[in-house]
């Protein structure tokens, strides 16, 4: 493969810490008091849950969610965070891929009317796909550097 300036698996290397760059991002940008003290995020998404057109998220988010709305919220901020910081030193990085990638279909499905989540975690879902059969750890990466993934 011919590029331009770096090689592609630099390339595919500067998309990973793009998109951990961007999960530390919304990570950065949370209100965690909020979340925490307030539980405004999982109560924001009790009400998105409960208006939602499919009954399996009511249902789903009933069960799973609105239980433990401490636990949850903790889970989403610091899944994020972790998510970050893999992708950007390519630690663990198919495991933060994936997970990345579960977190946002679940998001994209929770938010299936909002137009603008949809198209931010579509986008993020693509990235982690091609990062990840890509096997994009194998430059400028902790993995690569351990020998974790070969």
């Amino acid at each position: 493969m011919q590029t331009i300036w770096l090689t592609g698996a630099e390339w595919l290397a500067v998309l990973r810490i793009g998109l951990g760059l961007w999960w530390l991002e919304s990570w950065r940008h949370k209100d965690r008091k909020g979340w925490f003290e307030r539980g405004t995020g999982i109560a924001w998404a009790a009400e998105v849950a409960e208006k939602h057109r499919w009954a399996g998220v009511r249902t789903g988010f009933r069960r799973v969610v609105a239980p433990r709305p401490r636990l949850m919220a903790r889970v989403v901020v610091y899944a994020e965070l972790a998510l970050g910081l893999g992708l950007v030193t390519g630690l663990l990085t198919p495991v933060a891929l994936v997970g990345g990638l579960l977190l946002n279909l679940l998001y994209l499905t929770l938010m299936i009317h909002d137009w603008a989540e949809q198209g931010q975690n579509a986008m993020m879902a693509l990235i982690s796909l091609v990062a990840l059969f890509a096997m994009s750890w194998q430059t400028w990466s902790l993995d690569h550097a351990i020998g974790l993934f070969r």
